[in-house]
């Protein structure tokens, strides 16, 4: 079945200290199954990989490596999203209008979402969307 993956999940894969078994689990998934994203979602990972290597978390080469191990990803990557369930879900749930996204994109298609972030989890179980992984139930 299809999914939504956010850029948390994306992030986990892609930076060496963060490991993270849902992460792995999500893109182990994506052999049988497609996963969609907002095409934001390239902006957000080469800002989360600049901001590691500012920290000195990763090397310069790394954010070109992990750059090119995303774009190697089978992703399937979407528009901006329909601008009204954005902005609907980003009033409704406190979000920014890029994690809102991801949300409108499962709301929209209806499918089930890959997050690590908590607050967005808890915006997809209001809406009705299943949320993988260990924060699935709000744990």
């Amino acid at each position: 079945m299809p999914f939504v993956v956010d850029a948390s999940i994306v992030g986990a894969w892609l930076l060496p200290d963060e490991e993270n078994a849902l992460a792995d689990e999500t893109l182990a998934r994506m052999a049988d199954d497609d996963a969609l994203a907002p095409d934001l979602l390239i902006h957000e990972i080469r800002s989360i990989l600049l901001s590691a290597e500012r920290r000195g978390r990763i090397s310069s080469d790394l954010i070109y490596s992990g750059l090119a191990r995303l774009r190697a990803l089978p992703l399937q990557l979407s528009g901006p999203g329909d601008d009204s369930e954005v902005v609907r879900l980003s009033r409704g749930y406190q979000l920014s209008a890029y994690d809102a996204a991801y949300l409108a994109l499962a709301v929209l298609e209806q499918l089930e979402l890959a997050t690590l972030d908590r607050k967005l989890a808890a915006a997809a179980r209001k809406e009705g969307v299943k949320v993988l992984g260990p924060i699935a139930h709000g744990d």
